[in-house]
């Protein structure tokens, strides 16, 4: 199992949620992080939480990842902060509480936009330094949603097994030519985040509220040892969660038709 001491880590979405859980933990292995997410403030507080003997090796780096013009940028400035990047996790994205009929295109758009192209972005930006290097690790927050579907969860569901499709095919093609650069796909189920809060319904505004599942879901600090785990052994996809949501993957996986059954009457919201 590959240490993280001294390795250099870059988070988007690291300002909250599994993000923020995962830079606590990282830190104190050893790692040298570069923080990212929109609010610099937030990215402050999480760097000023860590212990002040492991402030130094954390750098923040804030970006919004529905402006993917800007990631090239953004990635020149992040290998510089310490000369090159080991791993990269991508982690920020937003979700979604709406039926498909009551939401709005440009709410499915601004989901892709982050969760889908912002992730691929970046991941596209960073491949010529691993290449060069012939050495890395893209780490990509996806979701049990990149696997099932269920109501409520339409473009976020969408944009997520968009991730799957990308990542999937680039580790084919990175085997091929350069094998010492992996992909890992972490898929979480309900994790006890403010990620039902800030989720989007139908019209664009957020939810502001949470999730009984999402309230008794796995603990952030619970999420990012699992998380730390998949990266260290280099799996390729991971499942983190309850006994329900990762029976429900391998349910849709084997037993489609029972999981179709299940999944109109489950409770999601």
């Amino acid at each position: 199992m590959e240490s993280i001491s001294g390795k250099v880590i870059w988070i988007t979405g690291a300002s909250s949620g599994i993000g923020e859980a995962l830079t606590y933990k990282l830190a104190e292995q050893g790692a040298r992080l570069i923080l990212s997410s929109r609010r610099k403030d937030e990215l402050e507080r999480v760097k000023g939480n860590c212990n002040i003997l492991v402030q130094p090796n954390i750098r923040i780096l804030p970006l919004d990842l529905s402006q993917a013009t800007t990631l090239n940028l953004c990635t020149e400035a992040a290998i510089q902060l310490f000369g090159h990047v080991d791993i990269l996790i991508n982690n920020g994205g937003i979700s979604q509480r709406s039926l498909a009929k009551e939401t709005s295109i440009d709410v499915d758009r601004k989901i892709m936009e982050v969760d889908y192209f912002g992730s691929v972005a970046l991941t596209k930006a960073l491949l010529p330094h691993f290449l060069k290097r012939k050495s890395g690790h893209f780490v990509t927050v996806s979701s049990v949603m990149g696997l099932i579907g269920t109501p409520y969860r339409s473009g976020y569901a969408a944009a997520k097994h968009a991730l799957h499709g990308f990542y999937d095919s680039l580790r084919a093609e990175l085997w091929s030519e350069q094998k010492n650069i992996f992909v890992t796909l972490i898929c979480p189920g309900w994790i006890h985040t403010n990620v039902t809060l800030n989720a989007l319904t139908g019209d664009g505004k957020a939810l502001n509220e949470m999730d009984k599942t999402t309230e008794k879901g796995m603990s952030p600090k619970k999420c990012a040892s699992k998380i730390i785990r998949a990266i260290q052994i280099k799996k390729e996809e991971a499942y983190i969660g309850g006994a329900k949501e990762i029976a429900g993957v391998y349910l849709k996986r084997f037993f489609p038709s029972i999981f179709s059954n299940v999944v109109r009457k489950v409770k999601v919201r």
